[in-house]
Formats: structure tokens, C-alpha cells, sequence
């Protein structure tokens, strides 16, 4: 089961997992991370770039992976997932940009590029720490309902929820891809632990499905609860459907009077 935190707003949530970040560089420096974009994740970029600041945290030798691309979008175009993460994760944290990959959207025998990135992470060693966000609709990643349980980095259509919700990145909806390359969920459990986020009401009816549902791959994000070290931090709202809210908060303070952390 993994550990639920609750937290007051995205902020909060924010300094949470920027912690667990920052505890996880410090202890291995080489740290092999598996980055996602979106709105979710901006405010554990922002506290992790201020801890790496203020803490003096060596990145030097940290290593990412994002999750996914989008197919037939030049790296150059300014909502390639290549652009977000230079600008949302490479630059604010102080990365070195070669250390830092996307999947292949563009090129030569482009169907290649999917066992392409799984050859990389592998030969980096895996994924050491994979944050996570979930979808309206219950996809992580870019794997959309339906998406096999051991399914590996490989091109994916995008569902129209899926588009609609991207739409904001975009001019109109009608600008968005419809096609993506993205980790699959066999990828993503490899990773040794993972951090899911997920703030807002649109997210409270996933975050139910996918931490107290059946495991199904009409719910990708179900496959949390198969990874023996997983983190879902999620605000008030986003926990609104939940049946046990009220143990994971017990919990939670349990954890925080056992070892208490300062956040």
C-alpha cells in the first residue's frame, strides 16, 4: 500500500516531495531521476531548486529521464516536453543539460525510439526516484486507460480528455498532438520508488480509483499500489472521494511523531 499524505495545497505538497528529493540526491549524488511535466509538479521543482540553493545540494552528477514526448514536435518548439523540463527542472535546479533525456518524437524509423529509451534507462541503471502526476482520467504518463500493466516506452494515441486538458500549453485544441511517446507502466514500476501528486477536485475521482480501486488498466494509476515504495501526496481536494482519508492522515502524523521531519 503506498504512503498517503494529505496536505493543505499545492505549496505544502511541494516542500513534501521537494524533501524526499533533496534526501534522496544527498544521499546518492549520481541519483537517477524520472521527471514529469505539467502543472503538478511545478511546486516540488521550485522548493527542490531553493533547497538545492540555499543547502548547497552537488547536482552535478544527477542524471533525469522524463516521462514522455510528444510525437512529431521539434525539441526546439516551446511546449516540447525537451523545452518544459530545460526550462521547468534543467535550468532552476542547475542541472547539466546533457545529463538529461526525453524520448525521441522526431527522426529517422521513429517506431525505434521507444526500446531506444528503454536501452538508456537501463544502461543508466534505472530510475532512482520517479515523480508521478495522474490524469483526469486516471493516465500517468501518457498511458491512457486501456494501457497494459507491462507495457514498456512505446507511441501512444492521446485520448481527447486528454488533449482538452493539455489544451492550456497550446493556442487552441486543434494545435495539441494527437500522438505521444511515453514510458510504459512496466517502465515506471522499475523505477526503485515513486512520488505521486495530484491537486484539485478534477483529480479527486482518479486518486479514489487509483489508491482504493481494483488494479485495472481502465485506471493506469492503479498500478501504484503494486510498487513496494511509493508516496502519493495530494491536497484536500484531491483527497475529497477518498474512503480513508482519515487513517492516511493518522498515519501520517503517526510517522511525524515517530520521526520527525521539519518540512
Amino acid at each position: 500500500m503506498a504512503e498517503v499524505i494529505i496536505v493543505r495545497d499545492p505549496i505544502e505538497a511541494g516542500r513534501v516531495a521537494a524533501a524526499i528529493f533533496a534526501q534522496q540526491i544527498i544521499a546518492n549524488p549520481a541519483t537517477v531521476l524520472g521527471l514529469a511535466t505539467g502543472s503538478t509538479p511545478l511546486s516540488t521543482y521550485a522548493a527542490l531548486a531553493t533547497m538545492v540553493r540555499e543547502d548547497s545540494i552537488d547536482v552535478s552528477r544527477v542524471r533525469g529521464f522524463a516521462l514522455d514526448e510528444y510525437l512529431a514536435v521539434p525539441p526546439e518548439h516551446p511546449e516540447s516536453y525537451r523545452s518544459v523540463i530545460t526550462r521547468e527542472v534543467v535550468e532552476p535546479l542547475g542541472l547539466i543539460p546533457e545529463h538529461v533525456f526525453t524520448p525521441r518524437g522526431t527522426g529517422p524509423d521513429i517506431t525505434r525510439a521507444g526500446a531506444e529509451y528503454e536501452a538508456m534507462i537501463t544502461e543508466a541503471g534505472g530510475v532512482d526516484l520517479q515523480i508521478l502526476g495522474i490524469g483526469s482520467n486516471g493516465h500517468v504518463g501518457f498511458n491512457e486507460p486501456g494501457s497494459s500493466l507491462a507495457s514498456t516506452t512505446r507511441i501512444k494515441a492521446l485520448a481527447e480528455q486528454t488533449r482538452a486538458d493539455n489544451a492550456r500549453f497550446f493556442g487552441s485544441l486543434e494545435e495539441v498532438p494527437t500522438h505521444c511517446i511515453t514510458q510504459g507502466l512496466g517502465t515506471i514500476l522499475r523505477a526503485r520508488q515513486l512520488v505521486l501528486l495530484a491537486f484539485g477536485t478534477g483529480k479527486a475521482r482518479a486518486v479514489a480509483a487509483a489508491l482504493e480501486g481494483p488494479v485495472s488498466s481502465a485506471v493506469p494509476g492503479s498500478v501504484i499500489q503494486q510498487h513496494p515504495r511509493a508516496t502519493v501526496i495530494i491536497d484536500e481536494d484531491a483527497a475529497a472521494r477518498l474512503v480513508h482519508a482519515e487513517y492516511y492522515r493518522h498515519a501520517w502524523r503517526s510517522a511525524q511523531d515517530l520521526l520527525p521531519v521539519d518540512f
